[in-house]
């Protein structure tokens, strides 16, 4: 699914256009709009969330067949089911260590901020009740089911449900035997093609909407909880908040510049992206756009079909910050002293259940409650998830925004890992990005080429 063209052919800067005609623009004030109703008219802002809803509803329908179509013709396209599992193993050896990272940054902090010192929280006096339904939840979420969880019904099932673990199992597993055909396999790879195209211009069309997502959501929210919640636990806000800034720009930052480019200029060329996810609460909605950007920096089609839907269940460093930070706040203000051994464990679980969480708005706050449930002792118990019930939406965002910039910069990393990444060609996009419509609706994907090289995109 990518363009065939020079391969230091860069696109040509897209012609000017109204400000008021540019998405990013669109999505910002809709968001100042959300902002506004949500403190003005709570009540009428409330009504809002169907707006919210309904959008990310219109992504999520077509995740699942993306996803699909995206990992079979990267799979397909390389033809060699060893580089699939190097590449895969390449992926996967990154996000452990990232991800790791990422959790002992938040212990780290943690211990160093003290955020939830001095709270004086008495366990016994709070309302279990309110998060009744994340703590079912996390213990039905068990190790052995979480992997049989993996595993659909059927093959369809797997679309029809939309998890994105079942989608990755059934998609490698078709790409896989699609490779071993070889010619007669072709049929099958061109109508996947096909069929790529159409989801694609689908995702162009929805995507305008974006800007009444952004506000309905953006509505709700502040119209529900109110901007007073934040003054609450304002501390717990700003230091997971500065905490995730900190470790997109040093240590993210620092693997971008070993990997030929600046994390600032990224974050620029992705800004469509994030104010839409700011305004959803949820990195699913620009799945597919992040895959279109990553091929036209140059990753490959096979790389990027493997490695952004992956990402998004094994690679969420801001999941796995918010859940360390958050369970040592907890443990802070419920004044539970942890031992070693039970830091270990926090590090060690929530490594485990913070797979899957794929961006989906309230995922970080389920795998929270496993992670408490299972440190040994239950020094923290899931009841003091209360505390920060009220704040975790806006705490949602944070998370939504470091999973995609985490996502975006591996993609990078492994198809320069994997020697297929034009430095030339890196630079020249981002310095010329196109509008996020265009990118989408625009575009006709085809074939990589045959030596499975990366090539530019053309207009």
């Amino acid at each position: 699914m990518q363009h065939a063209a020079s391969p230091t052919t860069a696109p040509a800067p897209a012609a000017a256009q109204p400000w008021y005609k540019v998405l990013y623009i669109q999505v910002l004030i809709a968001i100042a709009l959300g902002v506004l109703l949500g403190y003005v008219a709570p009540d009428t802002a409330k009504s809002m969330k169907w707006m919210g809803d309904a959008f990310i509803a219109l992504i999520k329908m077509m995740i699942a067949p993306i996803i699909f179509c995206t990992i079979v013709h990267g799979i397909a396209s390389i033809g060699d089911l060893k580089k699939v599992g190097r590449v895969g193993l390449k992926a996967l050896v990154y996000f452990e260590v990232v991800s790791s990272l990422a959790l002992l940054i938040g212990v780290i902090v943690g211990e160093i901020v003290q955020p939830g010192a001095g709270f004086g929280a008495d366990p016994s006096k709070l309302d279990a009740s309110a998060v009744a339904g994340y703590a079912s939840k996390a213990k039905a979420d068990s190790t052995v089911a979480h992997f049989m969880a993996i595993i659909p019904k059927s093959f369809f099932d797997a679309l029809a449900g939309g998890d994105l673990l079942q989608v990755l199992l059934v998609a490698i597993l078709t790409g896989v035997v699609i490779t071993g055909l070889g010619e007669r396999g072709k049929p099958a790879v061109h109508a996947i093609d096909v069929a790529g195209e159409i989801f694609f211009r689908i995702i162009g069309m929805i995507v305008k909407l974006a800007p009444i997502g952004a506000f309905g959501a953006m509505a709700f929210t502040i119209g529900q909880y109110g901007i007073g919640k934040l003054g609450n636990l304002a501390g717990l806000v700003a230091t997971f908040y500065i905490t995730s800034l900190l470790f997109v720009l040093v240590v993210l930052g620092a693997i971008a510049r070993f990997s030929g480019f600046s994390i600032i200029k990224f974050l620029a060329y992705i800004k469509d992206e994030l104010l839409i996810v700011l305004g959803t609460s949820s990195s699913e909605t620009v799945l597919p756009h992040m895959m279109q950007k990553m091929r036209r920096l140059g990753a490959s089609d096979s790389v990027v079909g493997l490695v952004i839907p992956t990402g998004y269940s094994f690679n969420l460093d801001g999941t796995n910050i918010y859940m360390t930070l958050a369970t040592l706040f907890l443990a802070q203000a419920v004044g539970a002293d942890l031992s070693f051994g039970q830091y270990a464990t926090i590090i060690l679980v929530a490594m485990l259940t913070s797979k899957g969480a794929s961006g989906v708005t309230g995922a970080g706050f389920v795998t929270l409650a496993a992670t408490l449930d299972a440190i040994p002792g239950n020094p923290v118990p899931v009841a003091a998830m209360a505390l920060i019930l009220g704040i975790d939406k806006f705490m949602s965002e944070c998370r939504a925004l470091t999973n995609l910039i985490g996502n975006g910069v591996a993609t990078v990393v492994v198809s320069r890992w994997e020697g297929e990444l034009d430095p030339v060609k890196l630079r020249e996009v981002m310095a010329h990005p196109l509008a996020i419509g265009t990118e989408i609706s625009d575009e006709k994907p085809v074939p990589a080429s045959v030596d499975d090289k990366p090539v530019a995109a053309a207009r």
